[in-house]
């Protein structure tokens, strides 16, 4: 490649970037400084060691995921979506655990949604400056209608990236409830927001890579928001996932299981009661557990808010 083609391909910054040398994501980490002198053991004892630190960082924020958990939980029930939005690994995650959504608690696809800079093209080859652009992430937003039912989370693990600023200001904007997830003390030049959760994981082995700790801790930020918010709904019972869709053999065997589990039945008999109750696991326990018919179930069910516990709780009070 000829010197000039070099710089053509280099470019300062188009935005002011003094604040990011101080960002906490972007600090140089003590502990790995001579990270290129070490074997391979050595290598991954240290990103073993540091991702430890991730749990708690995250536990210190349990009452502000508490709170978004349970504005999605008031959204989703009242007809709502709950929208992420991201960029790079941030808007990956985002995707991730919206796509993970209706297989899991039987949830409408459009239910749980995830945004990302760049578009879905970015989900598999980084499209990094389209992080840049705040005028793209408001017009996301605006393309999502989003509206005062719904609930948007911002997640920027800098807390500094336009793209998802642009967002959440274009959903406040539209009275929708705002949470914004970073990896970094927010300060005064945070998005004005209604919850915002701040796991602080501290510097990267690799200086800057926030696709390791900073990313561990968002994706367990938003499994707890997510499954904290359809455990609120109703989409369990214990523990065991009742709205599941049946969708591929692992989960038509995992249906047969939890009938097992709560009714007693053999394999073949659960998979009979589960046929019997149009493919709900949910309606399938009501009806084995309350003995009543498939009918009836679903209404027990239904003045009952999806609650298998309290569907069961009306039918022995009778």
């Amino acid at each position: 490649m000829s010197d000039r083609s070099k710089q053509e391909r280099w470019r300062p910054p188009e935005r002011d970037m003094s604040r990011a040398a101080s960002l906490l994501t972007e600090q140089r980490n003590p502990r790995s400084v001579r990270l290129d002198a070490l074997s391979a053991l050595e290598i991954v004892e240290l990103i073993n060691s540091e991702d430890r630190t991730v749990a708690d960082a995250v536990s210190r924020e349990r009452g502000s995921i508490a709170r978004a958990a349970e504005l999605v939980a008031n959204s989703l029930r009242d007809g709502g979506r709950l929208i992420y939005v991201g960029a790079g690994t941030s808007g990956r995650l985002g995707v991730l655990d919206a796509a993970e959504c209706p297989p899991t608690f039987g949830t409408d696809p459009g239910m749980v949604v995830g945004i990302i800079a760049g578009g879905h093209g970015a989900l598999v080859r980084a499209k990094e400056g389209a992080e840049d652009d705040r005028e793209a992430g408001a017009m996301a937003v605006a393309d999502a209608e989003v509206g005062p039912s719904d609930v948007v989370v911002g997640i920027a693990t800098s807390g500094i990236t336009p793209y998802v600023h642009g967002a959440l200001e274009r959903a406040r904007g539209s009275r929708a409830s705002t949470v914004f997830v970073c990896c970094t003390p927010v300060g005064d030049g945070g998005p004005e927001v209604d919850v915002t959760i701040a796991p602080l994981v501290g510097p990267e082995v690799v200086t800057g890579s926030t696709r390791m700790k900073a990313g561990t801790a968002t994706k367990l930020v938003l499994n707890s928001i997510t499954t904290t918010a359809m455990v609120l709904l109703g989409k369990t019972y214990g523990n065991l996932m009742v709205d599941l869709k049946a969708t591929c053999d692992k989960l038509r065997d995992r249906a047969c299981r939890i009938i097992m589990e709560t009714t007693g039945l053999s394999y073949e008999s659960a998979g009979s009661l589960i046929a019997e109750a149009g493919g709900s696991v949910k309606v399938a326990i009501v009806m084995h557990q309350a003995d009543v018919s498939a009918e009836e179930a679903g209404r027990l069910l239904q003045r009952n808010g999806g609650f298998v516990r309290k569907a069961l709780a009306e039918r022995n009070a009778e």
